[in-house]
């Protein structure tokens, strides 16, 4: 069973799928947040760089969009030779972009030539002629069928993607939703082709609208919301894109807040933890970084019944569910190390990764499953798409700067030692005061006799919980 919830009550929106009645993926917006994906640019080339196959666009937003060769060329055309980036774009040129990914730490957003406006059962490109096909719609009857009916809507040098939730719908359905994404675009267009580049051409819905769009269908037994207002904006638009599915769509009015209701609040603070207990008492330890992100997987309370080989693939198959639901719900992209427990047997492999295989084709996003490296570490890439849920709800700790340590006091102590040395080399120095914060106080006092007698200065302590526990700082020099 499926089920969508939507907080809209308050400053931020916040949408929960839940599968089964567990947390699988989460989405948030807030009111000063400028989500820029799907959004459309009339912006100028700044540079063109050959020897990166890519190109700097100035799209309006403060920083450089990157624009790479393949994002130039259409559907189709990524196989063949490619053209140099300056037989493409060239420098002060005015080009339409989208953007493709939001941009990430100190990188600039990924843009692409390939303009698409995103409906309900297809993806409108207006300026490519290529007609495709979701690949998850397998029935080649099907689609065939939906190919013809997009190929009689389309207008000489217009394209379309046919996406899943088109499988079974009529021929009207397909064709209205292609020709009131044409109309959004002609409007857009001609409001803003007048004005100087870099502008705004079309803005992607916002995150209420998407979830009516991309997400609501028939597998959702409910979508429950606690706003009346966002309870009418899905119901509207419902009523234009799947008039079938009005009556899922229900108003939450208990008097418990909605998140804590379905135990959405907990499951949000469990994603953020580093570590992730499985039901059979394993556990999974997780470690981000910018480009790459490790699973570790470990047996933990799970002893098993039998032998320990058996107890091992038991605990592998049952963390792939759970890293399949983490990848999801914390939004993972890029590279994927998976760490499981040690199996000597090429058979218990191959399970594990045909279970790995079966919870990634619930994934709506594009994942790469590579295999196991000769090290016995399982490969495999996510597309980045969006911000990680850490990146969003969290920011770095001003002591530990994101690593996740600070320094030990006795390398504190090691420091401070030394800089009193140095300083108890001038004869005018007799006295030090340091300020160090409370906690690390009574550590520092013990040490204060040999830091003494190590460099010839009377060192008296004060206490400051203004300071980080990092750091110290040493106030007065001077005389007694």
């Amino acid at each position: 069973m499926r089920r969508i919830v939507v907080n809209g009550v308050g400053r931020e929106t916040r949408v929960a799928i839940l599968e089964g009645n567990r947390l699988m993926e989460y989405y948030m917006e807030r009111p000063e947040a400028d989500r820029i994906v799907g959004n459309i640019y009339r912006g100028r080339v700044e540079n063109v760089l050959p020897g990166m196959q890519a190109a700097f666009v100035d799209i309006g937003t403060g920083k450089n969009a990157f624009l790479y060769i393949d994002d130039c060329l259409s559907p189709g055309e990524e196989g063949k030779n490619k053209p140099a980036i300056n037989q493409v774009v060239t420098q002060g040129q005015e080009i339409v972009v989208q953007v493709s990914k939001e941009p990430f730490g100190t990188k600039g957003a990924r843009v692409t030539k390939q303009v698409s406006l995103p409906g309900r059962y297809g993806v409108f490109m207006p300026e490519v002629d290529y007609i495709g096909v979701s690949r998850r719609i397998q029935q080649e009857s099907e689609r065939t069928r939906l190919r013809n009916i997009a190929a009689a809507a389309l207008q000489p040098g217009e394209g379309a993607i046919i996406r899943t939730l088109a499988d079974g719908a009529s021929q009207e359905e397909l064709t209205a939703d292609l020709a009131f994404l044409r109309a959004r675009w002609q409007r857009a267009w001609n409001e803003m082709k007048e004005r100087k580049s870099p502008v705004l051409v079309h803005r992607d819905m916002d995150l209420i609208s998407r979830v009516a769009r991309d997400m609501l269908s028939e597998d959702v037994e409910e979508l429950v919301v606690d706003s009346r207002a966002c309870y009418q904006e899905i119901r509207e638009l419902l009523a234009h894109y799947r008039p079938s599915l009005t009556d899922r769509v229900k108003l939450h009015s208990g008097p418990a807040d909605l998140f804590v209701h379905y135990g959405v609040e907990s499951e949000i603070e469990k994603a953020l933890r580093r570590k992730v207990w499985l039901k059979n008492g394993g556990y999974l330890v997780i470690d981000q970084t910018e480009a790459m992100t490790v699973f570790d997987v470990n047996t933990g309370k799970f002893t098993g019944n039998h032998d320990l080989e058996e107890t091992v693939v038991k605990t592998n198959v049952e963390a792939c569910r759970e890293i399949a639901r983490q990848l999801r719900l914390r939004r993972i992209g890029g590279i994927i190390i998976i760490d499981f427990i040690d199996m000597k047997q090429d058979e218990h492999r191959a399970r594990v990764l045909e279970a790995m295989s079966q919870e990634l084709r619930k994934d709506r996003t594009k994942t790469h499953l590579l295999g196991f490296t000769k090290l016995g570490l399982l490969e495999m890439t996510r597309k980045k798409e969006h911000q990680t849920l850490s990146d969003t709800l969290l920011r770095s700790c001003p002591s530990c700067e994101g690593r996740g340590h600070i320094l030990s006091e006795e390398t504190l102590l090691g420091e401070l030692e030394r800089e009193l040395i140095a300083h108890g080399r001038d004869d005018r120095h007799e006295y030090a005061a340091v300020e160090v914060h409370p906690h690390l106080l009574a550590f520092f006092e013990r040490h204060q006799e040999e830091l003494t007698q190590a460099s010839g200065l009377d060192v008296r302590w004060q206490s400051n919980e203004a300071l980080d526990q990092k750091s110290y700082r040493i106030t007065q020099l001077g005389s007694k």
